[in-house]
């Protein structure tokens, strides 16, 4: 299977020339590197070619690394049922740069692209329906982001007094507490409710 990605990888580089920055091969699966500017002519070329047939789309997903000035990497994971091979795209972008919507090439990617946007904020232009996916109308922020708090914002509940769903402020109802993470099989420090004649 490496000799056939690697044929491949080869290949789309002698194809797409500049538009594609990096090939790279691990874990069984090709992964191509490319200019946002560039993703819907390289998906295009992708599905259209007649050597990579790349007509399914099966996810987009983003990944954020908020050291980096470009903070997110939006990939995009391919098949070609008559190649009977998977292909990775990957792109870089930030918080503030958009990046061309590809669902003019694969319509499917209307909901995997809306969710990229609901959980990372990662904006795509061209897309027919950009709004949020999975969170509320009124959430604050982006859930998957690594600078997004684990506790969130707010809190949900259903009030039974007002009949309606309310949003409150976080309240952490119990104090942090230490756990004893010592091993069973070695034995507390302290001797245990109903344990008191083991130790003798």
């Amino acid at each position: 299977m490496s000799d056939v990605l690697n044929d491949l990888a080869g290949y789309l580089r002698e194809k797409l020339g500049p538009q594609v920055e990096s090939a790279s091969l691990a874990y069984g699966e090709l992964t191509l590197q490319v200019a946002a500017a560039d993703i819907v002519e390289v998906m295009t070329f992708l599905r259209d070619d007649p050597r990579s047939r790349f007509v399914s789309i099966i996810d987009i997903c983003g990944a954020d690394y908020p050291a980096r000035a470009m903070r997110f990497d939006v990939v995009y994971h391919l098949l070609s049922p008559t190649q009977n091979t998977r292909i990775r795209v990957k792109l870089r972008t930030d918080e503030d740069t958009p990046v061309p919507s590809i669902t003019s090439v694969f319509p499917g990617a209307d909901w995997f692209e809306r969710e990229a946007y609901d959980l990372y904020g990662i904006l795509f232009t061209g897309h027919p329906d950009l709004r949020r996916l999975l969170t509320d109308y009124g959430f604050e922020g982006h859930p998957l982001r690594k600078d997004f708090p684990l506790t969130g914002f707010v809190e949900v509940r259903y009030d039974d007094e007002v009949k309606r769903v309310v949003y409150e402020p976080v309240e952490l109802k119990q104090e942090f507490r230490n756990f004893d993470f010592l091993s069973p099989w070695e034995g507390t420090e302290y001797v245990l409710p109903g344990d008191e004649k083991a130790k003798q």
